[in-house]
């Protein structure tokens, strides 16, 4: 067969997946792009996500598309990289979105929001519901071009220096806390404060905060928050599932050919996958070694619980009245998460249930 005819049977995807770049590929013009992370090079799950992505862009293109990766504050600050992907200073960025909801809370909906989705609920929505054309729509607001960038997975609740057992320890708490959580915990008595991951520790450790949350016990781990603050709580009500994203600046898309859009989409897809799989597999045997070391886990009690849903229900609908971009979004968000808290509680939470209660 005549490789000009295998493409057009066979089509790109099936071409790079048999392991030849096709002449279509070898065609295009050598592009050198770079990225800017909001993320420390050391965190090899959050920050390694954009150099998987970046490496498979160049396996797919013989190399002739290469995305330097930047780590937070090398080319920008870690919460500047919106505007710099908005006024073209870089082609890309890789970030979580719900850092930017001062510009508009509807960032935190393409992120994670408290009481949202789960990271597969995520991903279901953004891709088979509405959650990317809609965030897609919001983005053209700052010239920008989203992709799935990973998924955490459900998040701990954070480092404190004391035990919180109830509403009464977290009136007036100082707490690091990404996003749109910190609104919520303002409304039942916290202090927030968003600060960049790199900057964590330290604030900890100089008594800044009272608290501060990150990711989970991996990173958490790495960061060493477990020497400077013993108590460990769970869940993260305000990251149940947080995607992040790689941002792409419009006109740098708009003038790749469609055989690079198409690499630059299913690269992501990779890293957006890798990251969840590695947070999976390396977090539980964080866990043990941090209890082993003296960290004392608790879960929040009922009524902090109970509060910050009602509050984040109660801002969720204070919002719709007067910021349009996020009433159409969460109303198809929130019709998306009933439907899918009525699946899960069958099947999944059924399954869990059972499992978690053996003895493996």
């Amino acid at each position: 067969m005549e490789r000009r005819s295998f493409v057009r049977q066979a089509g790109l995807a099936g071409v790079l997946a048999a392991g030849a770049a096709p002449a279509i590929v070898h065609a295009q013009a050598n592009i050198r792009w770079r990225l800017a992370s909001s993320f420390p090079k050391p965190l090899d799950t959050i920050f390694g996500a954009a150099e998987v992505f970046a490496k498979k862009v160049s396996d797919m293109t013989g190399g002739k598309f290469q995305i330097a990766i930047h780590a937070g504050g090398e080319l920008m600050p870690p919460l500047g990289v919106v505007d710099g992907v908005q006024n073209g200073t870089v082609e890309m960025a890789h970030t979580a979105p719900y850092y930017f909801f001062g510009k508009d809370e509807t960032f935190a909906l393409g992120c994670a929001i408290p009481f949202g989705l789960n990271s597969r609920q995520m991903t279901a929505w953004m891709v088979e519901g509405n959650g990317m054309k809609l965030m897609r729509e919001f983005y053209r607001n700052y010239n920008i071009v989203n992709f799935q960038g990973g998924n955490t997975g459900a998040q701990m609740g954070g480092w404190y220096r004391k035990e919180i057992k109830g509403m009464a320890d977290i009136k007036g708490m100082k707490m690091r806390i990404g996003g749109f959580g910190g609104k919520v915990l303002e409304r039942i008595g916290g202090v927030p404060l968003n600060l960049p991951g790199g900057e964590i520790y330290s604030a900890l450790e100089k008594g800044t905060v009272d608290a501060a949350e990150w990711v989970g016990p991996y990173d958490d781990q790495k960061l060493g928050f477990n020497k400077v603050a013993p108590f460990y709580a769970y869940p993260a009500w305000w990251e149940g599932g947080p995607q992040l994203d790689f941002y792409v600046n419009s006109k740098a898309y708009d003038a790749l050919s469609p055989e690079y859009k198409a690499i630059l989409e299913a690269a992501t897809a990779v890293a957006h996958t890798d990251m969840q799989a590695k947070y999976d597999a390396k977090n539980p045997a964080a866990l043990k070694q941090l209890v082993g070391s003296g960290t004392k886990l608790f879960r929040f009690p009922k009524d902090v619980m109970d509060a910050a849903f009602k509050e984040a229900m109660a801002l969720y609908s204070e919002l719709g009245t007067k910021n349009p971009n996020w009433k159409k979004v969460y109303e198809d968000f929130a019709v998306f998460r009933r439907d899918q808290n009525l699946w899960f509680r069958f099947a999944e939470a059924g399954f869990d249930d059972f499992m978690q209660a053996q003895k493996l």
